[in-house]
């Protein structure tokens, strides 16, 4: 039985299905320029070091065409957060995923923002730190989204008491 990713026949036609990247790929992507960037590789991920992350991510738009940011989202990990972005190339049809860590000791949890990158960061991010309090350095309108501004706290976090 072949899986969702392989490449399905129908009668004469193929249809190909995006190819879903490992660990392993994207580290070979990025190895040539910005091995010293990779903090840890997953199954199907990569973690890169939160310093000069805008280069990593220009380098996979511009030059790997990883034009498509599908989606921003974090994650609350107790001792630290993470900010997971979810790219496709349309191009390729591929896609990957890279993680960055912050905030390590929940103190002052912040990354740059990849809105000058991809334009569609901009509502995902100020969600992120609406509901999460990671702050994106850069961002062209960082304030809340969903809840009012005098709000307490932010009620994503696994701390955050009603």
């Amino acid at each position: 039985m072949k899986k969702l990713k392989d490449i399905h026949l129908k009668g004469s036609q193929q249809e190909i299905m995006t190819k879903v990247l490992t660990g392993s790929d994207i580290e070979d992507i990025l190895s040539s320029k910005f091995m010293n960037q990779i903090e840890f590789i997953g199954d199907d991920y990569v973690q890169i070091i939160n310093n000069d992350s805008l280069d990593v991510f220009n380098y996979l738009k511009i030059d790997q065409k990883y034009d498509l940011l599908s989606s921003v989202t974090s994650v609350d990990r107790i001792s630290h957060f993470e900010v997971v972005y979810h790219l496709t190339s349309l191009q390729k049809n591929e896609s990957m995923v890279v993680k960055i860590k912050c905030g390590e000791d929940r103190i002052n949890p912040n990354l740059k923002s990849v809105v000058s990158v991809w334009r569609g960061a901009e509502l995902q991010e100020r969600e992120i730190y609406d509901l999460m309090g990671i702050m994106f350095e850069g961002h062209p309108n960082m304030k809340r989204l969903l809840l009012w501004e005098n709000f307490e706290g932010h009620p994503l976090r696994k701390d955050f008491v009603s």
